[in-house]
């Protein structure tokens, strides 16, 4: 595929059925009202210069570029903030508008570097190509004057470069970091000749509030910011579409290679999910593709204490399926099974369920997404019918109030975060429960209208709390839900009880009854209000309590079945989504039907050509407790770092020693593969043919831009165990595998590689009833046909804080690192997180004698970890916090197996524990 240039209309699009009719250059062309005639002009096929403008910013008329005659009106006015008018005659090509761009150009050039010849950005720089449109020759004014061309060069960001002596002082990374990520850590500095880009204040890129999401970057039309790797590297040649395998946004992009040599991602214009924008994750952290530490070769050995040896694929496969059949033989079809990854495509998920239920013989398959999101499909299938978001994220444009309750999406999803400042910006209110002062409660520009600090363990409380405020103070849709739902009127007696007032739950929640009585109503009377969560809800004991919890409470108030509303999961990772879709759950078959359902599990039987078993298989913690029984012996792991990522890591590393063959099918060597005596090397998202499911049910292509590194897709190795135990499963490529997935799920019917190739993405149900997708579930009618309202009772957690273990730790992320960091931890991002920290309240420091940057002991009833201290006030009192990136750190060492009473679902929120000094700071560090 070719170099992918977007063709760039100078400002935004605007919306609306009004449209004026305006002439340009003699072409007639309709637009929509409030249009600029610098879009006008590009949508006709008219390019006009420019700088200063382009299409993801407001116009801004700094360059004096785009200026053009318009009849009956004085002077040249720029094109990009003069709005067309019915009627309207203009022309854009002129000898005296010719000759102002000249000027206009010649004063530039007069102050910037002339090396065209050896700068990185060379063909691909829009200073250049105007010069050469407007048609300069020569610049008359010389160097000798006053100038900008000795200014420094910012190197501190680990992956661009700002040359200030080649800025033009056009604004456009300033806009950027405002208007598209919404930081502003960018400003314009000084007047006049001295005006310059500054990062925060005036000190370098990595010292300001810069997240590197690379807007900025994509914005600039020199080579003043400029990436090292085209620096290095050279510009790029060609372009792939893909997607991002980071977290559940799925954003599109464009991999943009000079040979097979992936020099840059650029964030794809048209991309569904993103549109144009990016994060620090997705933008530059895909070095860890090609780090030195992938395992290429697959490595066997009989015990984990023997070394590995490197062996060939025929020979690592037979062994494989030799040991699970002989695992089979001694302890019943039951003593093995699998554990899928939502860091894998659809396709590679389905084969493994697929060869779990089929050549293993049982339903002994599990994914990660049983310690994150489990109770979300669970919750939302009692209470609507189906096990996913009801919205796509272009949806909260439309909100007038967001509820976010525990999620955290400038770390964990940034790139819709920014669509919710952005939103927040024009208006909308946002509501935060979360123990954390987190950057969505106050940051720039944005500031939450309340602030939930809800303990942990007690959301289930809050939530009913809510819902009785809107039954009590008659804040009911009635009409909406006397059409759409059942079981109310149960549900009305229950939450009307007193002990669910607000007042009746302060002591429990610690939240203040009158401002969650306030919050309640900016709720209930918005015209539009939207629920988004994240783990912060579905980690816990009542997690799966917590999601019906929140569809109550959308239900009760009529915000669920249009734009703005609705109640909507913020995914951990990239296909998290779609590896529940495919079957990945013991109990479910793709689709989410139970595998006891004779009509769909005869539908998988005929094309199978296999029995299946009518029963539900193991779960995750079930396998671990029948291993350490002997009972379960021989385990797939696709993807997965279960020995960091678990609760309890001295509880499942026991698991992984008793069993007799542990499989890991990875990138890299990790803490699971310790206990592994196969090793299968995997495939980057780079290699990787299929495609993930959003957090939206989007479903996105990821195509490879290069062949697999290992030698193999990761779904042939599934499939070659699979036949070599007994049971033939062939593809020749994993479009194939997407057309069993259509034919078997009623979900995926109308997808296809082909369908996604010509239309970009879909979200599902796409099928004969909706062939283009269904962007925004429950319109008309539930998908089990009424809401139900579900008695949501608060049960609190086993784990509570005692004197020997006062404090209560919660777990989340980070922006620059990736759940346990495998791969982030191979590349720049390093440079904000090099090790997991434990933020702390400074009540909660003080009277243990910690100071900033000490180094403690953090302790549960299961474990004992050792991390260093920030002092943070955004925490509570009693509260503390630590991300789990870092296998040194082990943060799963201390969280416990306690967890969600519906699904297994750890509660990674709430672990009692006690915080003592273990090394003082380095002298200079407080």
């Amino acid at each position: 595929m070719s170099l992918i240039k977007e063709q760039d209309y100078g400002t935004p699009a605007r919306s609306g059925e009004a449209t004026v009719a305006v002439e340009i250059d003699g072409k007639r062309v309709r637009v929509p009202e409030g249009t600029s005639v610098m879009r006008a002009a590009s949508e006709c096929g008219i390019d006009i210069p420019k700088l200063c403008a382009t299409d993801s910013l407001e116009p801004f008329g700094s360059c004096r570029m785009c200026l053009v005659d318009i009849d009956g009106r004085k002077g040249s006015p720029a094109s990009c903030t003069t709005p067309v008018a019915e009627g309207m005659k203009v022309r854009t090509q002129t000898p005296e508008l010719a000759e102002l761009r000249r000027g206009v150009m010649e004063l530039y050039i007069s102050d910037h570097p002339l090396d065209c010849l050896t700068c990185p950005a060379n063909g691909d720089c829009e200073l250049q190509d105007m010069a050469g449109q407007v048609g300069l020759r020569e610049v008359r004014y010389g160097f000798d004057g006053e100038n900008h061309l000795d200014l420094p060069t910012d190197s501190t960001n680990p992956y661009f470069d700002f040359d200030a002596s080649k800025c033009i002082a056009c604004s456009r990374c300033v806009r950027a970091c405002g208007e598209v990520q919404g930081t502003f850590a960018l400003t314009i500095e000084g007047r006049g000749f001295d005006s310059k880009v500054a990062a925060g204040a005036g000190g370098t890129f990595m010292e300001s509030d810069c997240v590197s999401c690379g807007a900025c970057v994509q914005a600039c039309p020199t080579s003043t910011l400029q990436e090292r790797s085209v620096v290095e590297l050279g510009m790029p040649n060609r372009t792939v579409l893909t997607t991002c395998a980071y977290c559940g946004v799925g954003c599109s992009f464009k991999a943009e290679l000079r040979g097979d040599e992936v020099v840059r991602m650029v964030p794809y214009k048209d991309g569904k999910a993103n549109e144009g924008h990016s994060c620090v994750k997705g933008r530059f952290a895909f070095g860890y593709a090609s780090h030195p530490d992938r395992q290429l070769k697959p490595m066997v050995r009989e015990r984990i204490t023997d070394p590995w040896r490197e062996v060939e694929w025929e020979e690592a496969i037979g062994h494989v399926a030799r040991r699970m059949l002989e695992i089979q033989a001694g302890h019943g079809a039951g003593a093995i099974g699998g554990i899928s990854s939502s860091r894998c495509t659809n396709e590679e998920v389905y084969v493994v369920q697929k060869m779990v239920r089929a050549a293993f013989g049982n339903n002994n398959v599990d994914t990660c997404a049983r310690v994150c999101h489990s109770p979300t499909g669970y919750g939302l299938k009692q209470t609507y019918g189906t096990s996913a978001g009801t919205q796509d994220f272009k949806s909260v444009e439309k909100a007038d109030v967001i509820l976010l309750i525990g999620a955290n999406p400038t770390d964990a999803h940034p790139v819709f975060a920014s669509r919710i400042k952005r939103r927040l910006r024009q208006g909308a209110k946002i509501i935060v429960a979360d123990p954390r002062r987190i950057d969505l409660v106050k940051s720039p520009h944005v500031q939450a209208e309340h602030h939930l600090r809800v303990r942990p363990g007690t959301n289930v409380a809050l939530i009913n709390a809510m819902s009785h405020v809107v039954v009590t103070e008659d804040l009911v849709d009635r009409e909406f839900v006397a059409e759409r739902c059942e079981d109310f009127a149960d549900w009305e007696r229950f939450i009307s009880a007193p002990e669910h007032s607000p007042e009746a739950v302060e002591e429990i929640t610690g939240v203040p009854a009158a401002e969650l009585r306030a919050a309640t109503r900016l709720y209930a009377s918005a015209g539009n209000a939207t629920i988004m969560y994240g783990l912060g809800v579905t980690e816990h004991s009542q997690g799966s309590t917590m999601v019906m919890g929140m569809a109550n409470l959308a239900m009760a108030t009529g915000n669920i079945g249009r734009e703005g509303v609705g109640v909507n999961p913020l995914r951990g990772q990239n296909n998290v989504q779609g590896s529940c879709d495919m079957g990945s759950f013991p109990h479910e078959l793709p689709g989410y039907r139970h595998v006891s359902d004779d009509v769909v599990r005869g539908t998988f039987e005929t094309l199978w050509d296999r029995v299946l078993d009518p029963e539900p298989g193991l779960r995750i913690p079930n396998m671990f407790d029948a291993a350490i029984d002997g009972t379960f012996l021989g385990l797939f792991v696709q993807g997965e770092d279960i020995a960091q990522s678990d609760p309890n890591t001295k509880h499942v590393t026991a698991a992984l020693s008793a069993m007799e063959l542990v499989v890991v099918q990875d990138l890299f060597l990790n803490e699971t593969s310790k206990f592994a005596h196969v090793f299968l090397p995997g495939t980057s998202f780079l290699e990787k043919n299929g495609t993930f499911t959003n957090a939206e049910r989007r479903i996105n292509r990821v195509r490879p831009v290069m062949a697999p590194k290992s030698g193999k897709h990761e779904w042939e190795i599934v499939c070659e165990i699979a036949q070599a135990m007994g049971y033939p499963m062939k593809y020749d490529d994993s479009a194939q595998i997407m057309d069993e997935i259509a034919m078997t799920t009623p979900t995926f019917a109308g997808v296809s590689f082909a369908k996604l190739d010509e239309v970009g993405s879909v979200q599902w149900p796409c099928d004969d009833a909706a062939p283009e997708g269904t962007p925004i579930m429950h319109i008309d009618g539930f998908v089990r046909g009424r809401g139900r309202f579900v008695l949501t009772d608060y049960v609190p957690t086993q784990e509570r804080s005692t004197r020997k273990f006062p404090l209560i730790l919660t777990t989340g992320r980070i922006l620059s690192q990736y759940n346990v960091g495998a791969q982030t931890r191979r590349t720049g991002n390093t440079a904000w997180h090099p090790e997991d920290v434990l933020e702390m309240h400074p009540h909660d420091a003080e009277v243990r004698g910690i100071r900033d940057g000490d180094t403690v002991a953090l302790t549960s009833r299961v474990g004992e970890t050792g991390l260093r201290v920030k002092i943070d006030d955004r925490m509570p009192v009693g509260v503390v916090y630590t991300t789990f990136h870092h296998p040194v750190t082990g943060a799963n060492v201390v969280t416990t197996e306690n967890s969600d009473w519906a699904t297994n679902c750890p509660e990674y929120k709430v672990t009692a524990v006690q915080v003592t000094l273990r090394h003082p700071a380095p002298a200079g560090m407080v």
